[in-house]
């Protein structure tokens, strides 16, 4: 009994994880990554105990820019990432079903289940990423609903009638049938200077976001458009990391990804009347 008693517990074998965003860490789904995802995958695999994983997270532009995610995983620069797929319509055609139906729905929750049903029944979809040497795991983030955010005034569509409107690609489309209206291509961390440098009028964002990154302090009228939530993210792992890592882990790092998006997807529509109150709290205090 003594013997036994005293025999040496075997150690989990150490694993490494190289996650890589090109937002900054304050980003809800790059936050969310840190404070769920990560804690999430860690506490699965201690319950078996064989393994345990030393992550490296690297954001805001340490290793790739927003744009440059989905190489950065396809060439190994990090073995898992958070890839805005709005970024990468021709590579990844798949990604722009949300954002080429607009209207469709604005239940954030709704929209993600749907996208990874689709992913699931239709083998396409996963092979978009095979050939970016890349494994799809679910559905990252899904947006609130996008809305326009202008310096001057607006409250209705014609408002936007001759103004330059930035968006990220796909969703200047939406623009299409607005008289004079001019789409500008420009991503979440540039949007501020764009706007308060008068290179563009309005920003196409949803509203979580524009609280976050204090949009309306350059952009404080916002048009209601509801124009539906729209996917934006996928979690992919390089696929030369993928094959090997053990099934256990690939198991759990499948498990969490699907409760990480809903959760994500969950805070959004937690989030999104608060923000629209605090939008046009700060909106009120410029009108002053």
């Amino acid at each position: 009994m003594a013997a036994l008693s005293a025999a040496p517990v075997a150690a989990a074998e150490k694993i490494s994880a190289v996650v890589i965003d090109g937002y900054p860490a304050r980003a809800l789904w790059v936050k969310e990554f840190t404070n769920f995802f990560i804690p999430e995958v860690d506490k699965r695999l201690a319950e078996a105990g064989n393994y345990e994983t030393n992550w490296q997270e690297n954001y805001g532009g340490s290793i790739v820019k927003p744009k440059g995610v989905l190489e950065g995983v396809q060439l190994g620069l990090g073995d898992i990432g958070i890839v805005t797929t709005i970024f990468h319509s021709s590579k990844l055609p798949s990604q722009g079903i949300s954002g080429s139906t607009p209207f469709v729905a604005s239940d954030a929750r709704s929209v993600a289940k749907a996208l990874d049903e689709i992913a699931r029944e239709f083998p396409a979809i996963n092979n978009e990423f095979k050939a970016q040497n890349q494994v799809y795991l679910a559905t990252g983030v899904v947006l609130d609903t996008y809305q326009v955010f202008c310096s001057d005034p607006v409250s209705s569509v014609s408002d936007l009638e001759g103004r330059k409107i930035a968006g990220a690609g796909l969703n200047l489309r939406y623009l299409e049938g607005i008289k004079d209206a001019a789409g500008v291509r420009g991503g979440l961390t540039d949007l501020y200077n764009m706007l308060q440098t008068g290179l563009v009028d309005c920003g196409m964002l949803w509203p979580e976001s524009a609280a976050t990154f204090k949009i309306s302090e350059v952009a404080p009228y916002m048009l209601r458009a509801d124009l539906g939530a729209v996917n934006s993210k996928t979690i992919t792992v390089n696929a030369d990391y993928w094959v090997k890592l053990p099934e256990e882990v690939q198991g759990v790092l499948q498990e969490v990804a699907i409760a990480y998006r809903d959760h994500v997807a969950g805070i959004v529509m937690d989030r999104a009347e608060a923000s629209h109150q605090a939008l046009s709290m700060a909106a009120a205090r410029s009108w002053k």
